[in-house]
């Protein structure tokens, strides 16, 4: 499909010097690129010939597209698919972080389906906490499964608009706004984008945009500071949006350091400091990065509470009894409050967030507590709480697709904790003869399992796997 005229005419009245390059790159085929979990795996794993991401040290280039979906690291989380430009949030955080050691709370206010998030959580100091917000319902559940599988505990994952957070002024240290866009930066990989393209959705897009803003500004604190992103490249959705952040808030420009070597384009404004992603320049997609900083002394959108709103989680605590043994489940170095809301078990995790983070940590059954797939994938699992059996990769295929598996004879009866490559995989309830596969149906692998699996991404766990 042919790039929209209207859109390539705009392009040439932004003046840019990257304009025919970008145009030929449209055509061009898309970078594949992952972005590993060091909190699950090693300092040397790696992806097989894969070149870094030059901003991003646990990011690495692929050189084709392997079959991800049978791939149980990635089910795993130990690593997130992740386009190269989208990265840079983390050598951001870094930057804005720097030498800070106490923990700091952020608000990821777009965030589905979850690459950001998890990048910022990578790059902030040990305790801190993060709420994770999507406004689109099933997109949120997109991104509450990728942040399970990650297994950061210290999340609330969040479904509203962002205007609930009005409620929380100068709760959040950073807030993260990659905000809905008109999708120019996409238009590569995705048709969609080609065919939906307008004049008329850039301007609502921008619309939409300022009222975002205006809304997390309120919940940033003073000092703190808002990281703006598109994949767009539009003045009207990136530079003019940072200028009325200048303008109607008075939020100061920050510069984030970028090497000459990663070939970053600047701002199209000398008055914004900020970075542009231009393909055909670097390796990934379109994007538009700028961090500001809230003044002590700048003004503030009026906070408007037409009636009490509640940014919303699911499920309801009750007190109930929770059997000792559960309480055993969770490492010592995430404290948590245990609780029973009705026949599910969560773990509130002890901050001083404004959003509590709480994962469901079973399902009460009759005089048992079933442990659940979050627990399984979480850092906080306290590993030696449950019995582990190793499997191989394609009996964990199997298992991921919610099919029946056998265990070996010597594995005991009932919860086990499976182990593929040494990594948690999930929970099965062995019977002796058979085990129940504890596997989440919602989240089970629908492709047919191919007679011949593909190449792991990463090489190192080969054997094991």
């Amino acid at each position: 499909m042919q790039l929209p005229q209207e859109f390539i005419d705009s392009l040439g009245r932004c003046r840019a010097p990257w304009t025919d390059t970008l145009l030929e790159a449209l055509g061009d085929r898309p970078s594949v690129s992952v972005r590993l979990n060091r909190h699950k795996t090693g300092p040397g794993d790696r992806p097989a010939d894969a070149a870094g991401v030059s901003w991003c040290g646990d990011g690495f280039y692929l050189r084709e597209r392997p079959g991800f979906t049978f791939d149980t690291a990635l089910h795993q989380g130990l690593y997130y698919v992740q386009d190269a430009s989208s990265m840079f949030v983390s050598h951001a955080v870094r930057q804005l972080v720097g030498d800070t050691e106490r923990p700091l709370k952020v608000l990821d206010a777009c965030a589905a389906p979850g690459g950001k998030t998890t990048a910022i959580i990578d790059a902030l100091p040990e305790g801190s906490s993060v709420v994770a917000n999507e406004y689109v319902p099933q997109r949120a559940a997109v991104l509450r499964e990728n942040l399970a599988k990650w297994g950061y505990p210290l999340v609330a994952v969040t479904q509203g608009d962002t205007s609930r957070f009005r409620d929380f002024p100068g709760a959040f240290d950073i807030v993260a706004a990659d905000v809905p866009c008109s999708g120019e930066g996409m238009m590569r990989k995705d048709e969609e984008a080609r065919r939906q393209w307008s004049p008329d959705l850039v301007r609502q897009c921008a619309a939409r945009q300022r009222e975002i803003l205006s809304n997390l500004w309120i919940a940033l604190r003073p000092g703190g500071y808002l990281i703006y992103s598109t994949c767009t490249f539009n003045l009207c959705e990136n530079e003019d949006m940072v200028r009325w952040l200048m303008t109607e808030y008075g939020a100061e420009p920050v510069a984030v350091n970028a090497d000459a070597s990663w070939n970053l384009a600047p701002a199209l404004a000398d008055d914004v400091k900020a970075w542009r992603f231009i393909p055909g320049l670097i390796e990934g997609e379109g994007l538009f990065m700028a961090v500001v900083r809230k003044t002590a002394d700048g003004p503030v959108p009026p906070v408007r509470r037409k009636e009490k709103s509640r940014v919303r989680q699911s499920g309801r605590q009750r007190p109930a009894p929770v059997p000792d043994a559960v309480r055993n489940w969770l490492d010592d170095r995430y404290p948590a409050m245990v609780s029973v809301d009705e026949n599910r078990v969560f773990a509130t995790f002890l901050t001083d967030s404004p959003v509590a983070p709480r994962m469901e940590i079973g399902t009460v059954k009759g005089r048992y507590v079933i442990p659940s797939q979050e627990l399984a994938m979480s850092q906080a699992l306290r590993r030696g709480a449950f019995r582990e059996v190793e499997i191989e990769r394609s009996q964990a295929i199997d298992y991921l697709r919610c099919e029946a598996i056998t265990l070996p004879p010597e594995t005991p009866s009932g919860i086990v904790l499976l182990t593929c490559g040494g990594h948690p995989l999930g929970f099965a309830k062995n019977l002796g003869n058979r085990a129940n596969n504890l596997y989440p149906k919602q989240w089970r692998i629908l492709s047919q399992k191919p007679s011949t699996l593909p190449e792991p991404v990463l090489p190192s766990g080969n054997e094991a796997l």
